[in-house]
């Protein structure tokens, strides 16, 4: 019925008709055209030539690549971008003012490295007679020892008075070798009176497990910002972190609570193509909490005499990672497993509830090969399976995106327990430092991975 009665209504008035007709072909093709155009104006406007230049443009999630030079010298620097890559430079846009006896006029600026952006055929500097300066220089070609401590330095002091208490960073160091590891923390906290001239606070801790049996050693005392602004060159009560060329070393000498001593040396080799860059991540009232793995898989070697006898790490393998932030009321799931030629790191923060909301905090899993980094996710999954005592016998962490399939199961061998109940990190939980087994399978950036090796794990658990 309806469509005999338009096709009565198209005869009876074929001009009408035959208009109208022509009026929506005109409205639906005027559409098409400028929504084509508008894709095109989007396009380029994201054009790499209008930033200046070069075929790719990298940005981060937020908007700033924090962490520009160690992709410079990391990630773009090795095999295959490396053969890929012709010229890259970072450049940054901020807002400057032009003061006179006239006032102030905000003028809006892009910097970038003169070199690296002519190499670009950056149009702006074309024909300019800019040239690199020595900091330029350093920092687009850096050497290990500067890639290492730009990732190493410690953070000054937020001004953020309702977290002040519980700042704190740290340099951590785990290893293995034969039926012996060790965990050691090199960790600096607040102030110890909320004044700029009073000292802060830092400890040195080692675990040290040797078939089984842990024993701990520790020492305690304060630092200046001065002495805190060296790191990684840490000093704290007669126990040190050196790093020279792509080394850390690490000097100790320290009590357990029984009056034993432990003393001597070890040192850690790095491969700054094989470092995982910093994540930072940040919470209302200006809540943050940072972490960078320099060391995803170092050469070990080294000797401590632990009261007259000699525990040796020849030929052993090392991990060495770096925290920073506010901790009252944070807790975390970790781990770290590496073999062969292959490391993979793992973790998610639980922030206070007042800051963030846990649940949407993601989790990450990141995976570095013999020439720097090969997947990266932060869709994770992280259970952990309890024996009868409450504490976990099994962990499964799985992480997926379009280029990594990874599934970790981690059987716990042996767990150290460390009541959280003073200091920065005062959380009145027990923080449980693991040992044990991953079996590792699945796939990332077209590479099979299958394979069984010791690592090591971090969680919560209630008191």
């Amino acid at each position: 019925m309806i469509l005999t009665l338009a096709w009565r209504s198209l005869f009876a008035h074929p001009v009408r008709s035959a208009v109208l007709a022509a009026g929506f072909g005109l409205g639906v093709a005027v559409m098409a055209i400028l929504l084509g155009v508008g894709r095109v104006v989007l396009e380029q406007a994201r054009a790499p030539e209008l930033s200046g230049g070069g075929d790719v443009l990298v940005t981060a999630h937020a908007g700033t690549v924090t962490a520009a030079r160690v992709l410079l010298a990391g990630a773009l620097d090795v095999a295959p971008l490396q053969r890929w890559t012709r010229a890259a430079s970072p450049w940054s846009r901020d807002t400057l003012y032009l003061v006179d006896g006239r006032g102030s006029l905000p003028v809006r600026a892009r910097g970038g490295i003169p070199s690296l952006e002519q190499a670009l055929s950056d149009p702006e500097i074309e024909g300019q007679p800019w040239r690199d300066t020595a900091a330029d220089a350093r920092w687009s070609s850096p050497s290990a020892e500067d890639l290492l401590r730009s990732v190493d330095r410690f953070h000054p002091l937020p001004d953020v008075p309702r977290h002040a208490g519980s700042w704190a960073e740290w340099l951590y160091f785990n290893g293995r070798a034969a039926d012996v590891r060790f965990y050691l923390t090199f960790m600096v906290g607040p102030r110890e009176r909320r004044d700029s001239t009073s000292r802060r606070l830092a400890s040195v801790r080692l675990q040290l497990d040797r078939g089984g049996a842990v024993e701990s050693f520790a020492a305690v005392t304060g630092l200046s910002d001065d002495e805190v602004a060296r790191a990684p060159e840490l000093t704290i009560a007669g126990n040190s972190v050196r790093l020279a060329g792509g080394q850390y070393r690490l000097s100790l000498d320290l009590r357990s609570a029984r009056g034993r001593r432990v003393a001597g040396t070890l040192t850690l080799d790095a491969t700054p193509e094989r470092l995982m860059p910093p994540i930072e991540v940040f919470g209302a009232g200006g809540w943050r909490t940072g972490y960078v793995v320099p060391v995803m898989a170092g050469a070990l070697a080294g000797t401590l005499d632990v009261d007259g006898t000699a525990v040796r790490f020849d030929a052993g393998s090392g991990y060495h990672d770096h925290n920073w932030g506010f901790w009252k009321g944070v807790s975390w799931q970790w781990g770290q497993v590496h073999h062969g030629d292959t490391s993979i790191v793992f973790g998610r923060v639980f922030p206070p509830a007042d800051v963030a909301d846990a649940e949407r905090m993601p989790g990450f899993l990141g995976a570095i090969g013999p020439d720097g980094p090969i997947g990266f996710a932060t869709n994770v999954t992280i259970e952990e399976t309890n024996d009868a005592s409450g504490r976990p016998a099994r962990i499964v962490i799985q992480g997926r995106n379009a280029a990594l399939d990874l599934r970790l199961t981690f059987s716990v061998n042996d767990i150290v327990v460390n009541p959280m109940q003073g200091g920065p990190l005062a959380t009145g939980l027990d923080f449980l430092q693991m040992r044990g087994t991953y079996d590792v399978r699945g796939r990332v950036s077209g590479r099979d991975l299958s394979f069984a090796a010791p690592g090591a794990a971090e969680t919560f658990r209630g008191q």
